[in-house]
């Protein structure tokens, strides 16, 4: 084995140890090259994360088509027909237009599109601040969910979010597990829940993540420029 084979080897045993059953790991892979995604294969690994079209289409053409592609990054509308052809999951749906398009474009392409209903964990004062933030907000959640169960080419199968930065991760979390217990009542189907990276993933799986994604905690720092 190379000095990387058993660099990321090492830190994806590690890993894997501490995962409480029923959890999927999805490695974010973005920024790093297509032989790290090789290693990872080796090893096992078929659930990758992409936060860009960009990186998500060619390493998707390059590698095995047994991998499940994770797009989690900010939805650009004029690159959805791109995503839609290459991911397995989408894990930031926020607005109800990239909805309507990615259900058009998923049943041009014969298929649905599996989607996690991103929330924003932010408390209120931080969204003041921070207007780019990503997610809908709590108290939206209830009719965009049923908005988005009215469309033919959208399968929503849970919720995702991303912890405030230098905040308690737990009272976000929180919020996250409760609002998977609301959708699970009008889609019984949509049991997952996406949170949790590098620094705070032990904690998402004590409130009930069934999906993590960790970057660094295997891969090491970004090698790619940013």
């Amino acid at each position: 084995m190379s000095a990387r084979q058993i660099e990321i080897k090492s830190a994806l045993d590690d890993v894997r140890a501490e995962l409480k059953p029923g959890v999927e790991l999805v490695v974010v892979t973005k920024n790093f090259p297509i032989s790290d995604l090789e290693i990872l294969y080796s090893l096992g690994e078929r659930q990758y994360g992409e936060n860009r079209e960009n990186e998500l289409s060619p390493k998707a053409e390059t590698l095995p088509k047994d991998i499940n592609w994770h797009f989690q990054g900010t939805i650009q509308s004029n690159k959805l027909r791109a995503i839609v052809s290459v991911a397995s999951y989408i894990h930031s749906l926020d607005e109800l237009r990239h909805a309507s398009k990615i259900s058009e474009l998923a049943l041009e392409m014969g298929k649905k599109q599996s989607c996690f209903i991103q929330v924003n964990l932010d408390p209120e004062e931080l969204v003041k601040q921070e207007s780019n933030r990503s997610g809908i907000r709590a108290e939206e959640f209830k009719a965009f969910s049923e908005s988005l169960l009215k469309l033919a080419g959208v399968e929503i199968v849970g919720v995702m979010g991303v912890a405030p930065l230098n905040e308690d991760p737990r009272p976000g979390f929180e919020t996250l597990r409760n609002l998977s217990q609301e959708l699970l009542k009008v889609a019984p189907n949509a049991g997952f829940i996406s949170s949790g990276m590098s620094g705070d993933y032990r904690i998402a799986m004590e409130y009930g993540a069934t999906h993590i994604r960790l970057g660094s905690s295997i891969l090491g720092p970004r090698r790619v420029g940013e």
